[in-house]
C-alpha cells in the first residue's frame, strides 16, 4: 500500500502532441468532474506509453531544479528531499517500462474515494485512515467487491491533473516509490478519483485502484 505523497511538486507544462482520446475512458461520465476525467486520462497516457510520456512531459523538468530546490517561474520554490535524483530515476525506469492496459473508471470505486476526500474535507487529517478508522480496504468493500489487487494514492495541495500524475510517479522522498507502481501496476484495470477542498491543503484528490471490481 502506498503512503500519501507530501510534496507539492507544480510542474507547468503543455502537451506537445495528441494523445488517442480513447484513453480517455472517463470522458462521457456525469458522476466525475472534469479534473477527475483528466487525471484518470493522464494515468492512462504513462500506462500506454511509459516512454513517450516521460520524453514528452518530463525530460525538460531537469532545468527546474537547484540542487534540492524545484523552482518554477512565478512560483516559490519547493524544497525537495532528493532533488533531480528521483525524477532522473523516474525518467530512466519509465523509458524502459513496458506499456500496460489503460485503466476504466468504476462507480464503487469512484464512491468509495469520495467518502475519503469528504471526510478530509470535514475532519482535515492526512493519510489513508479516516476519521472513523477506516482503511481504503474498507472503504472499496462498502460499494462493491474487489479482486486480485487494490491500492490506493492520494495527492495533497496540487489542482492540475498532469501535475498531480507526474508529482505521484516521481514520488520523492517515498520510499518504495509506491505512488509510481500503482500507477503502473499491470494488475489494475479500474479505479475511482475523487478530489476535494482540505482545510490544510487547499485540495485533495485521492485514487482507488483494483484489479477487478463489481460495484453494488
Amino acid at each position: 500500500m502506498a503512503i500519501f505523497n507530501y510534496f507539492l511538486i507544480i510542474i507547468m507544462l503543455t502537451s506537445q502532441s495528441n494523445w488517442d482520446n480513447e484513453l480517455n475512458t472517463a470522458r462521457n461520465l456525469d458522476y466525475m468532474s472534469e479534473t477527475e476525467k483528466a487525471i484518470l486520462f493522464e494515468i492512462n497516457k504513462v500506462r500506454s506509453n511509459p516512454a513517450r510520456y516521460a520524453k514528452e512531459y518530463m525530460e525538460t523538468l531537469g532545468t527546474y531544479y537547484d540542487g534540492n530546490k524545484l523552482i518554477y517561474p512565478g512560483q516559490p520554490p519547493i524544497i525537495t528531499t532528493e532533488g533531480k535524483r528521483a525524477l532522473n530515476e523516474c525518467i530512466f525506469l519509465l523509458k524502459k517500462t513496458n506499456p500496460v492496459t489503460p485503466l476504466n473508471p468504476e462507480r464503487g470505486l469512484y464512491l468509495a474515494a469520495l467518502d475519503h476526500v469528504k471526510d478530509q474535507r470535514e475532519n482535515g487529517g492526512i493519510g489513508h485512515f479516516g476519521s472513523d478508522g477506516s482503511k481504503p480496504i474498507d472503504r472499496i468493500e462498502r460499494y462493491g467487491t474487489w479482486d486480485i489487487s487494490a491500492a490506493e494514492n492520494i495527492s495533497y495541495g496540487i489542482e492540475d491533473a498532469r501535475q498531480i500524475v507526474m508529482s505521484l510517479l516521481i514520488d520523492d522522498g517515498v520510499p518504495g516509490r509506491g505512488h509510481r507502481e500503482n500507477i503502473l501496476n499491470s494488475t489494475f484495470t479500474v479505479t475511482g478519483i475523487s478530489c476535494d477542498s482540505h482545510p490544510g491543503y487547499g485540495i485533495t484528490c485521492v485514487m482507488d485502484f483494483a484489479g477487478a471490481y463489481k460495484s453494488k
